[in-house]
């Protein structure tokens, strides 16, 4: 009997949702009169008679359309999932727990190895906003409650009529969506993007956190380990969350002190709701009487010790329940919660005395309540009560994320020199300072702890703006100790002189603490490496700093704050600008090279590296599947540690929905898992292809180099791609450039991306690699049959070698064309089309070589879901170049009101586009 294919399948389910919720739109659209839109509503057979111009209102159908086929794809791999799950076990999908735990299982690893490595590993997202979140958060909200619709007929015990009444509830979204409408009409502020993070952190994660921790338990038994190990919560793996809204101000000047002390506001406002919210749900779930089983001594010790200095409040929790004494406990917890609750309009954070002060305080009483509960003979309560509510706490605190600081080197040089001036010493002009210079006056002033300035002196933008941020810090420091505070992040770090920059500033706001040794700067200071030269300096920049006596001190008074066994220094890469630096091979394997040399000189630091990984949401900027990802990386890189950005749409294709995000979450920790326990008991050893890698990488940096620096390439990509409507649109808080110049280098790697997608083009995820391997194939022909008999068996380039082919597979030559009719001069647009063409045609052919057939046999999947969404694509590719045109003359004949008319029109192409792809950037 022949085996279906599961790609079939897959294409059949997603073609039955698809259908099932176009019908439904169609049927709105008809009752609210648009009978012409609904005509021409694209159908799976293409376009359905679509006029050659499509009025505003088609685009905003079409946009939601590729929203509904997004949809109907994640359903699809949902179900996948657990149809494989019921039939081939829990061990069956790749990358999840059971697979991971059975894999190691195999390798001769012990479930003593497992649990010795487990209470090590912590993954941490990293919640980002960027220019390119297309969607607004009221869309997110109804597209949310569609997919729950969607997933809700998957029951097959609903009736007719139960069936006909979620059909009918999947057409009141539709309206809803259809009446919002998709664009920003105004900018967004940090605000509005800060609420759409905390709206994960509040209401997805903590939902997610004891569904991946039973998942862990149930893979853990089902591989035949021992259960035990696993009942205490300490002996899992620790997630926790990063945020760098309200934080991130590199090149944002909309994130002041003020927008961050706000937001460590609102961050711990929530978390302390979270946690009140499931404190008074155990409580009226733990209802056991005093009369039915005996009380720990130091459960009713605890109580007594509890009540009395909460004076009235400490009586009423305990008098509330008379005889419920576990109940008792929990009302005193959160009668001791730091938050006021009593108000009716609004939860606001209450500091005063016989509060706790610190999430440790709560997790501790949380403890004592389990260990009560297991004494009386209710473990399984204990597990399945208590146990989540200790997670929850331990995971989220009293902060929900940490909050990350970043600016950029010279920003925090600038600030320096303001600092110079105002204090009357030479050096206004330190932005321009040597290396040497630099160093030996930061040397100077780093062995003193008096600070240049006055406190609430005004002494220039940069440095008013940096300092007044740090004073923030400081105050929450005090206040609440260093939980919810992240690292002082340094974008563009090109030496040492960089980081101790940040010292010096720590030690004008207060960041420092004196002692007898020296000063100890309280948050961690974190290079971010991106520029694909900078990757290759890092390990000798990174040395310094490490050998550095005050980050020595810092690292020693950081491990003894936080616990540690070792001292750990986080190290941030950049794979975004590395790729608009040099392409994508010379970016992903310079990566690749910059971990291994950066992991040995922690190694002989004696420090733990915690490497943050900076990736985007689209291939050229580090993103691919999760665990393929963390199989792809350095052995040597992983120590149990893994924080990664989440970025723009990202976020929301992974985590909006909570079997989405379960699933994401558990490929992030059980992929670190795997990779900590293989790097830990594997020993290393040099790949056959690690030199040609490095040759293929640089080849293919001189081809791309070779275009971008071109003679006309920026007039090219100005006019060839909606660059300029993406500068000018309102999708995010952040402006599209760092420092407003019309450069390359300024222009942020996200509008970059975003605008050779929108044209097909996408020439950062594939230009360089052609002529790279044909290079090789013609020079070392032995070379390179040894590259197609290993590509796609050694993880990291089969990594590389799969995303190009995923990106060249979505990339249009006749798309590209015609976006490049739109440049004017006619001399520019032939030579750089000529090179993008023949660097497209030999790229393709030569990864037909590496993968020994057309790639549309070998990666039918991706060209299956390309082939859906091309033919309503092509009308609105065209819709837009349509709107450009008459854009671009509006604006060029200074006939600006008009201009602004047309722009939401082609604000909705762009936001089509983006959802028909899944890609901004």
């Amino acid at each position: 009997m022949k085996t279906p294919d599961p790609s079939t399948a897959h294409l059949r389910k997603v073609e039955r949702d698809l259908d099932f919720l176009l019908d439904c739109f169609r049927e709105v659209l008809e009752e609210l009169g648009e009978q012409e839109v609904a005509r021409s509503l694209p159908s799976r057979g293409g376009a359905r008679a679509a006029p050659a111009h499509l009025p505003a209102r088609m685009v905003q159908a079409y946009s939601m359309a590729f929203h509904l086929l997004n949809m109907a794809e994640e359903n699809t791999a949902a179900q996948q999932r657990r149809v494989r799950e019921s039939t081939e076990g829990v061990t069956a999908e790749p990358g999840l727990w059971g697979h991971v735990l059975r894999h190691v299982k195999e390798l001769g690893l012990e479930a003593r190895q497992l649990s010795e490595v487990l209470p090590q590993v912590r993954v941490e997202p990293v919640l980002t906003a960027h220019p390119t979140e297309a969607r607004r958060a009221s869309v997110l909200e109804h597209q949310r409650a569609l997919y729950l619709l969607l997933v809700k007929r998957e029951n097959q015990m609903w009736t007719p009529l139960e069936q006909q009444a979620i059909r009918q509830d999947c057409k009141r979204v539709l309206e809803l969506l259809w009446r919002t409408g998709e664009i920003f009409l105004e900018k967004p502020d940090v605000a509005s993007e800060l609420r759409n993070v905390i709206h994960y952190l509040r209401n997805v994660f903590p939902e997610a956190l004891p569904m991946l921790d039973r998942r862990l338990q149930q893979a853990w038994e089902a591989v035949g380990f021992d259960p035990e190990p696993l009942r205490n919560p300490r002996n899992l793996p620790r997630l926790s969350f990063g945020d760098w809204v309200g934080g991130d101000r590199d090149g944002h000047p909309f994130v002041t002190a003020q927008v961050t002390h706000h937001t460590l506001g609102e961050l711990r406002l929530n978390a302390l709701a979270v946690l009140h919210q499931r404190l008074i749900g155990l409580s009226a779930r733990l209802s056991l009487s005093n009369r039915l089983q005996p009380v720990p001594p130091a459960l009713t010790a605890r109580i007594t010790e509890m009540a009395e200095p909460l004076g009235e409040r400490g009586r009423r929790a305990v008098q509330r329940n008379p005889d419920e004494p576990w109940r008792q406990f929990l009302n005193l917890m959160v009668a001791r919660l730091p938050l006021d609750m009593s108000r009716t309009e609004a939860a606001r954070l209450e500091d005063e005395p016989g509060r706790y002060r610190e999430a440790s305080e709560l997790a501790a009483d949380l403890d004592l309540l389990r260990e009560s509960l297991i004494a009386i003979g209710a473990g399984r309560l204990a597990g399945s009560e208590v146990q989540p509510l200790l997670r929850t706490v331990r995971t989220f605190g009293f902060h929900l994320a940490a909050l990350d600081i970043r600016q950029n080197s010279h920003f925090h040089d600038l600030a320096v020199g303001e600092l110079l001036a105002a204090a009357g010493l030479e050096g206004a002009d330190f932005v321009d300072w040597d290396e040497a210079r630099r160093l030996a006056f930061l040397e100077r002033e780093l062995a003193s702890p008096r600070p240049f300035a006055l406190t609430g002196a005004s002494i220039g933008p940069h440095a008013d703006a940096v300092l007044e941020c740090y004073r923030v810090l400081a105050g929450h420091l005090k206040a609440y100790g260093p939980a919810g505070l992240g690292s002082l992040i340094v974008s563009m770090t090109r030496s040492l002189s960089d980081l101790l920059v940040v010292y010096l500033l720590a030690r004008e706001a207060g960041l420092v603490v004196h002692t007898p040794k020296g000063l100890v700067c309280h948050l961690q200071v974190v290079p971010l490496f991106e520029t694909i030269d900078d990757l290759k300096r890092s390990p000798e920049i990174l040395s310094s700093f490490l050998e550095h006596p005050l980050t020595k001190r810092s690292l020693a008074w950081q491990k003894k704050a936080a616990g540690e066994g070792q001292p750990v220094q986080q190290v941030m890469i950049g794979y975004s600008d590395s790729n608009k630096d040099g392409g994508i091979l010379a970016s992903q394997w310079g990566l690749y090279r910059a971990q291994e040399a950066l992991a040995a000189e922690g190694q002989r630091n004696g420090v733990r590296l915690r490497f943050f990984h900076g990736r985007g949401g689209t291939i050229s900027r580090g993103a691919g599947p999760t665990h393929r990802f963390l199989s792809a990386l350095p052995p040597s890189s992983f120590q149990g540690d893994l924080r990664m950005t989440e970025q723009g749409e990202t976020i929301s294709q992974k985590y909006a929905n909570l079997i989405s995000a379960v699933y994401n979450l558990e490929l992030l920790l059980a992929g670190t898992t795997e990779a900590t326990l293989l790097a830990r008991h594997g020993a290393r050893k040099a790949h056959p292809l690690e030199p040609l890698m490095d040759g293929l990488a640089e080849t293919s940096r001189h081809a791309y180099e070779a275009l971008v620096q071109g003679e006309g390439f920026i007039g090219f990509f100005a006019q060839a791609t909606p660059i300029d409507v993406i500068e000018s649109s309102k999708i995010g808080s952040r402006p599209a450039r760092r420092t407003g110049k019309r450069t390359l280098a300024d222009l942020r790697a996200i509008p970059w991306v975003f605008s050779w997608s929108q044209a097909r083009f996408f020439l950062s995820g594939w230009y360089g690699v052609g002529s790279a391997l044909e290079a090789l194939r013609s020079a070392q022909p032995e070379a390179f049959a040894l590259l197609k008999e290993q590509a796609l068996d050694w993880y990291p380039s089969k990594y590389v070698f799969t995303n190009v082919s995923t990106t060249i597979l979505s990339a249009d030559v006749e798309v590209m064309r015609e976006y490049a009719a739109l440049v004017e001069d006619g001399a520019v647009r032939e030579r750089v089309m000529g090179m993008i063409q023949d660097e497209y045609a030999r790229t393709r052919r030569m990864l037909e070589a590496i993968w020994g057939g057309p790639l549309e046999e070998c990666r039918p999947h991706i060209y299956q879901t390309l082939r859906m969404r091309q033919p309503w694509l092509g009308v609105l590719h065209q819709q837009q170049r349509e709107l450009l045109r008459t854009w671009r003359e509006l604006r060029k004949g200074e006939k600006q009101a008009e201009a602004e008319h047309l722009l939401p029109q082609l604000l909705l192409t762009v936001n089509a586009i983006a959802g028909g792809l899944r890609t901004t950037g």
